[in-house]
């Protein structure tokens, strides 16, 4: 993978045992590319509509990216991406997807994206699923019994009841638990820094995930969904780790040992499993697109 070691972790904002440490990263030169909701992504059903597949349509003259973790609401059912895909001008990718609405496989409704990225939680078992099956046989698919298991177990500890058994009823309840919701309100609202490209997240003292993108305009499009993803469930864990400490995470997940292959879209995808620590990287001629990890619940 790129080195990373030109990153650099700056103070963090820490809210109810979560603590954001932003991430720099000089000298990333990356053609101009859209993300977000002002990117005119365009999703549907495959023709032969699949639980683990959505076609994107990229109908703009500049590259846009979907994010690993983008949480979709609509088509069939609900939808998180598995994938980090650059979508080339003017063309067309099948998306691998893994569903977040287990109880729903009816009419098309239209597509939106949901409050929040998929939960913190989903995305690791997303992660650990797709590495199994690029292992198995080069698939991006998900493990979905996984995926519906962690999210029913979700539900369960926050009293939802949930009609279709969707992730995305999880938002509604955490606004209505107002120190969690002041305190994801209140990063929405600070934004992130200048020159900022990326998250170190913390819960207590175990660094969780990373979120690193190859520009700050990209940060910036997926600031609120990301930060509100992490409040989702309360963590309420004391201290954090130091600066020192979620460099050195960094630093690690750039020194891994990766498995590379063509993107599903523009790019090479760099897939990491060591240790607790899974995740991905998609690069463009050798920069940096985006880059995420996640590390096991247990364990710090």
């Amino acid at each position: 993978m790129p080195n990373l070691d030109t990153a650099a972790v700056g103070v963090p904002i820490a809210r109810l045992g979560v603590s954001f440490f932003p991430i720099y990263l000089p000298a990333n030169e990356l053609p101009e590319i859209a993300t977000g909701d002002g990117s005119r992504l365009l999703l549907d059903e495959l023709e032969s509509a699949s639980v683990s597949a959505l076609r994107a349509a990229n109908p703009t003259d500049r590259p846009v990216l979907v994010v690993e973790g983008e949480h979709f609401l609509g088509g069939k059912q609900n939808r998180a991406v598995n994938a980090t895909v650059l979508v080339g001008a003017r063309s067309e990718v099948e998306l691998p997807v893994s569903c977040l609405e287990e109880g729903r496989w009816g009419r098309r409704r239209a597509w939106r994206r949901a409050a929040t990225f998929a939960p913190a939680r989903v995305r690791t078992v997303q992660r650990a699923g797709v590495a199994r099956s690029i292992c198995r046989g080069g698939s991006r698919a998900g493990d979905q019994g996984g995926v519906w298991e962690e999210v029913r177990a979700m539900l369960d500890r926050e009293g939802v009841d949930s009609g279709t058994v969707a992730a995305s009823d999880l938002n509604p309840a955490c606004r209505r638990q107002p120190a969690r919701a002041d305190a994801a309100r209140e990063l929405v609202e600070r934004g992130p820094l200048p020159g900022q490209c990326g998250v170190i997240v913390a819960c207590g003292r175990r660094v969780a995930a990373m979120e690193l993108f190859g520009a700050p305009h990209l940060l910036s499009a997926h600031w609120g969904r990301l930060v509100h993803s992490h409040y989702v469930e309360a963590a309420a864990s004391e201290g954090r780790p130091s600066a020192d400490r979620a460099l050195a995470l960094i630093r690690r997940f750039g020194q891994a040992p990766a498995q590379k292959m063509p993107g599903v879209g523009l790019g090479v995808e760099h897939r990491v499993a060591v240790g607790r620590m899974i995740g991905q990287m998609l690069t463009l001629d050798g920069a940096i697109v985006h880059a995420a990890f996640s590390r096991e619940v247990h364990g710090a």
